[in-house]
């Protein structure tokens, strides 16, 4: 759904030009935190990627099997989007005003340190990734220290030490580019790490009323975001990220927890964890898919505005939902069925050769049958 969100976002900020002081009616002002959806993929991140751990006492299992893990998890559909990525980018529609991507931008990318190295991106949605990948580095020696030192310990250090870092800054907000966004997300992550320990606490602490602790801690951050504005949140995201994670943390808990009850069944309805089984592929797609519409076809039929926003939505919302299905199918699935490139190859390594039926045929011998195949089938 956040990844949803995303999308939605998209639509609103290519479509409406002058963020954060956009020129779209006021009425689709709530379309313009796309920022806010992605610091809860990282709170989502560190909660679910810790609850095995907390399970196992802090413990994650093996350094390189998790990393190993988290690369086979990630990284294939993430170059097959960032070669997709490309080809658009330099066929039909930049993804940045800088221009279309260079050779530097396919090594910075392709290695996932576009948040320490800049050059023209591919894909607006790529800088998470970047982020995600330098977390994945961090949460082995995370662990270590929740396991030696305890959650407050550790939730405390590594926000206190942003949080002066951005004290420190000029104007105490420091001015954020395209990358370097690391370091002051890193107590968002941590803060889903932390409340990953909910899971497995003891009754008193899960029967909490999380639900409504997260509504009271996300309350004064969207009054002030309210009163503030667009263009003050947008110049203060570094603040608004660190505030929004504890309401974000307890929502998870409460999830968790199997509360609030309508909640929970929507979660699980079938539409919405279909959803969820290409969310991925959902934001690492949907973004040259807007850009394709809004710049190259809406023009052609529709007037800027609010028709190309309606038009944006009516192509783009389908085609990059069924384009994630189809791009899961692909470039997810297999990965999240298969361990090991040995068991995902190992359907087509039991399938007889062509000379091998023809060998079989002549003679006089049955050809090999695929396995899993019912005996006694007779149908072609």
């Amino acid at each position: 759904m956040a990844a949803l969100y995303v999308l939605l976002f998209h639509c609103w900020l290519y479509t409406f030009p002058g963020y954060p002081d956009s020129s779209a009616p006021r009425w689709l002002d709530g379309l313009m935190f796309g920022r806010i959806a992605v610091v809860f993929f990282l709170v989502l991140s560190g909660f679910s990627l810790a609850v095995s751990p907390a399970r196992n006492g802090w413990r994650p299992g093996g350094v390189s099997r998790f990393l190993r893990r988290r690369a086979w998890r990630i990284l294939p559909p993430y170059w097959a989007a960032l070669a997709f990525s490309l080809v658009i980018s330099w066929l039909v529609v930049p993804a940045s005003h800088t221009g279309p991507p260079t050779g530097r931008s396919v090594l910075v990318y392709g290695l996932l340190a576009q948040d320490m190295f800049t050059a023209p991106t591919p894909n607006g949605a790529f800088w998470s990734i970047g982020v995600e990948a330098e977390l994945y580095l961090l949460f082995p020696l995370l662990l270590f220290v929740r396991r030696r030192l305890g959650a407050v310990v550790l939730m405390t250090a590594v926000t206190l030490l942003v949080a002066a870092g951005g004290l420190t800054a000029a104007g105490a907000t420091p001015v954020e580019g395209d990358n370097w966004l690391t370091p002051h997300l890193v107590p968002v992550f941590v803060a889903g790490l932390v409340g990953a320990g909910i899971v497995v606490a003891s009754d008193r602490v899960r029967r909490l009323p999380w639900p409504r602790l997260a509504a009271v801690a996300a309350t004064p951050v969207l009054a002030l975001v309210a009163v503030k504005g667009s263009v003050w949140t947008v110049n203060h995201y570094f603040w608004v990220d660190l505030a929004v994670a504890p309401a974000m943390t307890m929502l998870l808990a409460a999830v968790a927890t199997g509360r609030p009850a309508r909640l929970v069944r929507l979660l699980t309805t079938r539409p919405v964890r279909g959803l969820g089984d290409c969310s991925y592929s959902l934001y690492l797609i949907h973004l040259p898919i807007v850009m394709t519409v809004v710049r190259r076809i809406a023009p052609e039929f529709v007037s800027p505005g609010l028709p190309t926003f309606w038009f944006t939505l009516a192509v783009a919302l389908p085609a990059s939902l069924s384009g994630a299905w189809l791009f899961a199918r692909i470039f997810e699935m297999p990965f999240k069925r298969n361990r090991s490139w040995k068991s995902l190859l190992a359907p087509v390594r039991s399938q007889p050769s062509g000379g091998e039926e023809r060998l079989g045929s002549r003679s006089g011998r049955p050809s090999p049958e695929p396995s899993g195949s019912a005996a006694g089938r007779t149908d072609p």
